[in-house]
C-alpha cells in the first residue's frame, strides 16, 4: 500500500470517527431531531446517487452538441465554444471527438488512447503534425472499430498525439466518408 492510500484510509477513519461521535452524542441528547437530520442527509445522499446514475441522460439534455440520428442522418449542434463534437465508440469505449476540418487524420489524445486499449508509452512517435500549438510528434495506430451514430467502420488508420492535446480530433480522412453540410448551428453527416 502506497503513502497516498494510507493517508486516505487515515482520513476516512478520522472522518468516520467524527461523524460517528457526533451521531452518538446527538442520539443521546435529542434523538428525534437527530433521526430527522439523518433522514434528511439520507435523502440528499440518495438524490446524489440518482443524479449520478442519470448523468448520461442529463448530459444529453444539458449538452446540445450531442448527436441526433434521424433516418441515418447524424445531426450535431454547435457547442457554446463554437465547435462541433461527436460522441463515438472506439474499440468499444465511448470517446468524444472534436470535429476538426483542419485536421487530416483521426487523432487521439494520449488519455483517450489509453482508454481505448492503446499504450502511448510503447508507441513509436515517428510522425509529426503541424498544429495551432506548433509542431508535435505523432504515433501511427490502427483502430479496430469506430462507431458514429449508426455507422461502424473497422481497421481505421489514426494517430496518437505526443503533445498536449485535450480533445481527440476527428479529421477529414474520416469525415470524407460522409456528405457533410453546415446550416446555422447544425452540422449534418450522411452516407
Amino acid at each position: 500500500m502506497d503513502g497516498d492510500t494510507t493517508a486516505r484510509l487515515i482520513y476516512l477513519g478520522l472522518l468516520l470517527m467524527a461523524v460517528g461521535g457526533a451521531l452518538f452524542t446527538g442520539l443521546r441528547q435529542a434523538p428525534g431531531r437527530t433521526v430527522q437530520q439523518i433522514l434528511i442527509w439520507g435523502f440528499i445522499f440518495l438524490g446524489l446517487i440518482a443524479a449520478y446514475g442519470l448523468w448520461p441522460d442529463l448530459r444529453r439534455a444539458i449538452n446540445p452538441s450531442a448527436a441526433v440520428v434521424r433516418n441515418g442522418v447524424i445531426e450535431l449542434r454547435q457547442a457554446d465554444d463554437g465547435h462541433y463534437y461527436a460522441d463515438t465508440v472506439v474499440n468499444g469505449i465511448a470517446v468524444t471527438f472534436l470535429i476538426d476540418t483542419g485536421a487530416s487524420d483521426i487523432v487521439l489524445s494520449e488519455e483517450d488512447a489509453r482508454r481505448v486499449g492503446l499504450d502511448p508509452d510503447s508507441l513509436s512517435y515517428s510522425g509529426q503534425a503541424d498544429t495551432a500549438n506548433g509542431l508535435v510528434t505523432t504515433a501511427p495506430v490502427r483502430l479496430k472499430t469506430l462507431v458514429l451514430g449508426p455507422y461502424e467502420d473497422r481497421d481505421l488508420a489514426a494517430s496518437v498525439n505526443g503533445g498536449d492535446l485535450t480533445d481527440s480530433l476527428l479529421g477529414m480522412r474520416y469525415l470524407s466518408r460522409f456528405d457533410m453540410s453546415i446550416s446555422g448551428d447544425r452540422m449534418t453527416l450522411r452516407r
